[in-house]
């Protein structure tokens, strides 16, 4: 097994159209087609996107990671609430 194979926090999320839904689907075609165009500074392609997170606080100090070893914490949690993350962006 290579370096770096394995990433399990990385997670690929993708949108499947409702069956039988043609604009849908022709919508989704639309927005990827202006995906595809190349850059132009006269009309620039602004992005946005948006999530929504858990807030969590430790209950426990973590262990200080030592030579060889992760750092070590506790799995209890104190919940801080909800928090959305909107951005734009330029690609």
């Amino acid at each position: 097994m290579k370096k770096n194979e394995l990433k399990p926090w990385q997670k690929k999320e993708w949108c499947i159209p409702p069956e039988q839904n043609a604009p849908f689907v022709c919508h989704m075609e639309e927005v990827l087609d202006i995906y595809k165009k190349p850059y132009d500074p006269q009309y620039p392609q602004v992005c946005m996107d948006e999530m929504s997170t858990q807030l969590i606080g430790e209950v426990r100090a973590p262990l200080p990671a030592l030579p060889g070893e992760p750092l070590r914490y506790d799995t209890e949690y104190k919940s801080n609430g909800t928090a959305n993350i909107f951005i734009a962006f330029e690609p």
